[in-house]
């Protein structure tokens, strides 16, 4: 096979663009040709040694692109469509999919379960930053575009909006609930939107950056708890004549974070955690009412699979999100690696970059 270019983790704090074979296919499978892909947090901490992956591998999992080629089973599609795929991609057939925990499907194991076995592009798996990205089990994945819809507008779907969406969903979000928002970046900002299409009536988001407050508020938020200004928990009591919230969503993966969201939590309250954490977490024993105050602390891997991201773009072409301000820098795939530099360092009020060949 021809080549392409790839971005390949090197090791610990080093990540490069070089080349490599282009994919071949399988017949269930799908070769898509990449016309947008992003950098997620997840990818960050793959550079930084936080999450362990095996030297050598094609990072990201957020695709939108052609069809170049389709394999030998694969109905329904047909090569040039214009497709995302979501960063879970899910079998379709496993025990854990048909009883509707894809994100945890496990395919060839004993029992059909593997924790974040969903998780295949930039895992265990090449990923997406590259020119090309094989799809396995596309029929069950690949969802098509829009006409209408560009591949920014659609560009949050397969990650982003799925796991800021889920956050919400998780915590069982009702009409008429408060719900607090820790940490404003990409997928706590969808959170954000997320509560407000679900009914809740009071949306609260902590964050000190001006941009990333800003924002919020033009997706949904009543209320900015700025956690510099003073303690986000007295801050966020007072917001709630000292109630509490009914829905603590956690979008950051820190034990401060973490911590946080029970102390504001009414009884019988829910936490909704989204963080991807590097080490143990303590839970607050007063908080935690010494396990006796009806709480609940839910834990959500990206939801995938192709009816999911049709319903997000759904809720794209439908208006009902407006997700364009979060695509604050562009780069070519030539220059990922200032990209990379960029985002990491949360420089310049970056949110999310677009990568194009």
């Amino acid at each position: 096979m021809p080549n392409m270019k790839a971005v390949i983790f090197v090791e610990k704090g080093r990540i490069v663009l070089d080349e490599k074979a282009i994919p071949d296919i399988g017949p269930l499978d799908a070769l898509i040709r990449v016309t947008t892909t992003t950098i997620c947090g997840t990818d960050v901490h793959i550079l930084k040694g936080k999450y362990p992956v095996e030297c050598g591998l094609t990072i990201g999992h957020e695709p939108v692109g052609l069809i170049e080629k389709l394999g030998s089973a694969v109905d329904g599609y047909t090569e040039g469509q214009r497709v995302i795929a979501g960063a879970i991609t899910p079998s379709g057939h496993s025990y854990a999919c048909l009883c509707g925990c894809g994100s945890q499907g496990g395919p060839g194991t004993k029992h059909g379960f593997k924790a974040m076995g969903g998780w295949k592009f930039g895992n265990t798996i090449d990923g997406c930053q590259a020119e090309y990205v094989l799809v396995k089990d596309a029929m069950a994945n690949l969802s098509p575009i829009p006409d209408g819809l560009t591949d920014e507008q659609v560009l949050m779907c397969p990650d982003i909006l799925s796991t800021g969406f889920s956050g919400a969903e998780s915590g069982g979000v009702r009409i008429g609930d408060t719900v607090v928002v820790f940490a404003l970046g990409p997928i706590g900002l969808c959170a954000v939107a997320s509560a407000r299409l679900m009914g809740a009536t009071t949306i609260i988001g902590v964050d000190t950056v001006p941009e990333r407050l800003a924002v919020a508020c033009t997706l949904g938020a009543d209320h900015v708890v700025d956690f510099r200004a003073g303690d986000p928990v007295e801050q966020i009591m007072a917001l709630t004549d000292g109630r509490g919230v009914d829905v603590a969503i956690e979008a950051l993966g820190t034990q401060g974070t973490f911590e946080s969201s029970p102390r504001v939590l009414r009884p019988g309250g829910t936490l909704s955690s989204l963080g991807v954490y590097s080490s143990d977490l303590r839970i607050p024993l007063d908080a935690f009412a010494a396990g006796l105050g009806d709480l609940k602390i839910v834990t959500t891997l990206c939801p995938g699979g192709k009816e999911r991201m049709r319903r997000l773009m759904d809720v794209v072409s439908a208006g009902r999100a407006d997700l364009k301000p979060l695509v604050t820098h562009r780069f070519k795939l030539d220059e990922i690696e200032t990209a990379y530099d960029l985002f990491a360092n949360q420089r310049d009020g970056v949110l999310k970059v677009a990568i194009t060949p």
